[in-house]
């Protein structure tokens, strides 16, 4: 019996705080082996925003060892070779991004910036778990689809269309 493969997932966005390292975290837990989750940004704020962290820890998901990245790390030899890259902010979408080894499958996953919203700390931790919804409703279709058995036009069309909307795409 063979080894079954790991598929390497990129989460890009500007900061590299909020969004892409959630994508991180839930594309590993809920990948269960067979995806795991990497993030970074274009211009990384240096570390993880704390109500990222706080959400993440209520929702009793892993934190140890999340940090914030520059994305040229995931360009240098040595680097883990992405599958799939996904933007989930509109200004690293409209970026240049660096020219990855592999050429993975690439699409973009807008989500509002959690970080920007405002009000107390309930209003905007209610952003936050918006995005993480989200994205987790994105991740789970993700991981589900039938990746070794789609012709890469199909599935890149499925994964743009998971672009679109934050529910459940055919």
């Amino acid at each position: 019996m063979s080894a079954q493969k790991t598929y390497n997932v990129l989460f890009l966005c500007t900061g590299n705080s909020a969004r892409s390292i959630m994508g991180e975290v839930l594309t590993t837990f809920w990948g269960k082996g067979r995806f795991r989750g990497y993030s970074a940004g274009s211009h990384p704020r240096g570390e993880v925003n704390p109500m990222t962290l706080e959400l993440l820890r209520q929702l009793q998901f892993p934190t140890n060892g999340l940090r914030s990245k520059d994305w040229n790390e995931f360009t240098r030899l040595g680097a883990p070779r992405m599958d799939f890259v996904f933007t989930v902010c509109d200004h690293a979408a409209a970026e240049v991004c660096p020219v990855w080894p592999g050429q993975p499958m690439t699409a973009h996953w807008g989500i509002p910036d959690p970080a920007a919203a405002e009000g107390d700390d309930a209003q905007r931790m209610l952003a936050f778990r918006e995005a993480f919804r989200t994205l987790e409703n994105r991740i789970k279709i993700f991981i589900d689809l039938p990746i070794t058995s789609l012709e890469r036009l199909q599935l890149k069309e499925k994964l743009d269309a998971l672009g679109q909307t934050p529910e459940h795409v055919e």
